[in-house]
């Protein structure tokens, strides 16, 4: 088991331990929790959490286990829909439930191991557990992902999707009616400050834009179509929820779950609608469309109803 007993260091000071551990070893914030979360961090001798403030000249003594990379298995997934398939890239329309790729901590169904036990076969640039992805959706947001089978589809697709070439256009039910009823969130994320599995609006984040429009108001709901400019992790949920407006069925940014449980809901009401870009081989401008699923179309039916 790896070890380390270093000194906190004056710049240090007062950042919590998840941060000192992130800054001085070069762990991501996640794996920094874990460890202190496991009892693998003592401050001059005494145990520390994860949220607790280091001090310059403390003694810091981290114990930890390697985390083994994540590899991907090839599992099934029914309901993984293909809407396209070609040389340089397959259209799938993810269910809720599925993450887009292995991950440390994940040991569910993956969008890649779909793939890959269906006899698939895509681009091999990238970390392995990642070959081919160009985007993501969160493991409770089901529709339409692009993988890229080729490498100059691999390429030109991160290029894209960079350059905010790609249109994207979510559907979301969120609560509450937002006022105004169309408009643009434009706020930087950032990790949430006491949280590890959270983002939130912060000064030092990354720039994020979203666009919405209302569709259909319901008493005490909305359901939104959202255009992406950017695309950061959680960027509608946390938008939507400093904008005081949470996904409806998504308890970690702040939605009621009396409404969920009334409406069926076990994840948030969140659905990458329609994916457009230009195709990496033709060049032409190509469209993709996503029904709602099953789970999203009966909580507006409920809506709708009221």
């Amino acid at each position: 088991m790896p070890s380390r007993l270093l000194p906190v260091p004056d710049g240090l000071d007062g950042v919590r331990v998840d941060q000192a551990l992130s800054k001085m070893l070069g762990f991501s914030r996640t794996f920094a929790a874990e460890i202190a979360e496991s009892g693998g961090v003592l401050l001059d001798g005494r145990p520390a959490g994860k949220s607790d403030r280091v001090r310059a000249g403390e003694m810091i003594d981290i114990s930890w286990e390697d985390k083994q990379p994540p590899t991907v298995v090839p599992i099934a997934v029914p309901d993984l829909g293909i809407v396209f398939d070609d040389d340089d890239i397959v259209v799938v329309n993810k269910p809720s439930g599925v993450a887009a790729h292995p991950s440390v901590g994940w040991d569910g169904p993956t969008v890649l191991g779909a793939l890959a036990a269906a006899g698939f076969r895509v681009a091999t640039t990238g970390a392995v557990e990642r070959q081919g992805i160009v985007h993501r959706l969160d493991v409770g947001t089901s529709g339409l992902m692009v993988v890229a089978k080729s490498e100059r589809a691999y390429t030109e697709l991160k290029r894209a999707f960079k350059a905010r070439e790609v249109e994207k256009i979510y559907h979301a039910v969120v609560q509450g009616h937002p006022d105004p009823l169309e408009g643009t969130i434009d706020a930087p994320i950032g990790r949430h400050a006491t949280h590890s599995w959270k983002f939130a609006v912060t000064p030092e984040g990354k720039d994020s834009v979203t666009h919405y429009e209302t569709l259909e108001a319901f008493p005490g709901a909305s359901l939104l179509e959202i255009h992406l400019e950017t695309g950061r992790t959680h960027q509608i949920r946390v938008h939507m929820a400093a904008h005081r407006h949470p996904c409806v069925g998504d308890p970690l940014y702040g939605a009621d779950p009396t409404l969920s449980a009334r409406l069926g809901l076990s994840r948030q009401w969140l659905h990458a609608r329609e994916l457009s870009f230009a195709h990496p081989g033709s060049r032409e401008w190509v469209t993709f469309g996503s029904d709602y699923p099953a789970d999203l179309a009966h909580a507006l039916e409920v809506l709708r109803a009221d």
